[in-house]
């Protein structure tokens, strides 16, 4: 698949099948990655491939971090919660949660590390669609608890900022018309 119609045609895919991924698919992803601008050099970007049981271990910091927020529920309901967090970490055989390793240097450099790690990503999505893998890359509250970087080892100032679900499309893409380039663009001549 050529560059321009990989960036036309990937959508994100929420419904991925259980099929396991095959290791040398997710280290292309990576390989992609990591490709990304970087205006430092300083290769920011972390990340951590959780399959199998480890997706559990992610299951269970979403709900502690979910639970925490809830405040006082009925057992029922934080029971609820609780396998609703987990589920959502056991629906894509592969999850790979990335993180910017932030400098204590001026904030200038630290907002052009996240910018590297965001482009880090989008490479990855890219790669994923072009090797026919479906993705989808989750944020959200829980993403930015104190709580999930520590279960990865890290601490600030580094900031986790996607959750990258990968696997088998099981779904269609999803069709959507983007408002042309035309209308949010300004030319300065």
């Amino acid at each position: 698949m050529d560059v321009w119609q990989a960036i036309r045609t990937r959508r994100s895919i929420g419904k991925v099948k259980p099929d396991p991924v095959e290791r040398h698919l997710i280290e292309q992803l990576l390989d992609a990655a990591v490709r990304a601008p970087d205006h430092f050099g300083s290769e920011p970007w972390r990340f951590f491939v959780i399959t199998g049981e480890g997706r559990r271990v992610l299951g269970n910091v979403l709900a502690e971090i979910v639970l925490e927020k809830a405040g006082d529920l009925a057992e029922e309901e934080k029971e609820r919660l609780r396998r609703q967090q987990e589920a959502r970490a056991l629906r894509a055989p592969v999850v790979i949660a990335v993180a910017a390793v932030l400098s204590e240097e001026p904030p200038i450099k630290r907002k052009e590390e996240l910018a590297a790690t965001h482009a880090a990503v989008q490479n990855m999505l890219l790669a994923a669609h072009g090797l026919g893998l479906g993705t989808i890359w989750r944020t959200g509250e829980p993403l930015y608890h104190p709580r999930m970087l520590e279960a990865f080892g890290l601490r600030p100032p580094a900031e986790m900022v996607a959750l990258v679900y990968v696997g088998y499309p099981d779904m269609p893409p999803p069709s959507f018309k983007r408002i042309s380039y035309a209308e949010k663009t300004v030319w300065l001549s």
